[in-house]
């Protein structure tokens, strides 16, 4: 919590809507961080509060009591969902500001039909994600883990077993947030890559604008990339996106790497693929996640499994605090709201 709402921006908050800064305590599950925000004009300046919840387990907020006059919440990882039962005692809410990513967990049928306004950091937490996956990809497209494997074996790679990155091509699932970030510093690279995407929502002249080939099936891309890169939303039409047939389509040497979500890849068929040797795997998210500790892609030589590391940590938390205090600051001020999600969004949404 400290990480995601230091001292600094609550002070912060407090002069966005000069109102105090306090912290309560969540029932089993630490505390909740609570700003008073003033109401907008003819709401008869009554004080509601923001909450921001850090890991708050299952512990619910109707127990927390003390909303009734909120009208901006700021919740975060962990929060648990916001339910008939919390929303009706929060009568005054019109505002969640998620200081996070993904909202699919948290906000309810109930908060939509309550009109209530949701608003999500996805955009500050799409940056480390982006950044993360173009590392990996850089690392990749060097083979960077059969060389080091190699090189632990006991044997210098000569160079004519080295490969580079120009000329790779590169196969984008899903031109979301994070997607188009990817893309864009991909086109940005000395590289020279070949960006391939899937898309079934993009349009040729999307894709033009972007600097991308527009694959119209999911199989031409899987045939024709070196590296595959998952960045599509986890819906139920996106469920093992990545299956066993389109993961025998990546050719031997291919890489797929996932910081999207673990059920978008069949992990049983990538793990009979990578078994073999055939694939490589770089993966920040795993289905199940985590991995049971036996998994086979925990040991191979030519996977890499990250802890779900590749959004904002640590330090870098304090870009989705600073997203939602300034959100907060611009729903009081009556302006439009930049992480704004609507309700038919969702089903495209991560």
């Amino acid at each position: 919590m400290e990480v995601v709402l230091p001292h600094d921006l609550r002070e912060r908050l407090r002069q966005l809507t000069e109102r105090g800064v306090k912290v309560l305590p969540v029932p089993g599950a630490g505390a909740v961080e609570q700003a008073g925000i003033p109401g907008r004009a003819g709401a008869g300046g009554h004080a509601g509060t923001a909450g921001h919840a850090g890991h708050a387990g299952h512990a619910g907020l109707a127990e927390l009591g003390g909303l009734e006059d909120t009208e901006v919440l700021v919740t975060g990882w962990g929060c648990p969902p916001l339910t008939r039962p919390v929303l009706d005692g929060a009568p005054r809410l019109r505002v969640v500001v998620h200081a996070a990513g993904s909202i699919k967990r948290l906000v309810t049928e109930e908060v939509w039909e309550r009109g209530i306004v949701v608003s999500s950091a996805a955009e500050a937490n799409a940056a480390p994600v982006a950044e993360f996956t173009l590392a990996v990809i850089s690392l990749a497209a060097k083979s960077a883990l059969s060389m080091a494997a190699t090189y632990a074996g006991g044997r210098w790679p000569a160079f004519s077993e080295r490969r580079g990155a120009d000329g790779r091509t590169i196969g984008v699932i899903g031109a979301s947030r994070i997607g188009r970030r990817v893309i864009a510093g991909l086109r940005a690279s000395a590289a020279g890559y070949r960006v391939l995407l899937y898309d079934p929502y993009v349009t040729e002249q999307d894709a033009v604008r972007m600097g991308v080939e527009r694959v119209a099936w999911l199989a031409d891309l899987c045939r024709a990339a070196d590296i595959v890169t998952v960045h599509a939303p986890e819906t139920p039409e996106t469920y093992r996106l990545l299956d066993d047939r389109h993961l025998a389509m990546i050719p031997d040497g291919g890489t797929v790497i996932n910081t999207a979500r673990g059920s978008l890849v069949d992990t049983a068929a990538l793990e009979r693929e990578c078994g073999l040797g055939r694939l490589n795997a770089w993966l920040d998210v795993t289905d199940p996640e985590p991995l049971a500790r036996g998994s086979a892609l925990l040991r191979l030589s030519n996977v890499l499994v990250t802890p779900h590391i590749a959004g904002a940590q640590g330090s870098e938390g304090r870009r989705l605090g600073a997203y939602a205090v300034e959100e907060a600051g611009r729903w009081v001020r009556g302006e439009r709201l930049v992480g704004e999600v609507r309700r038919e969004e969702l089903e495209r949404l991560a």
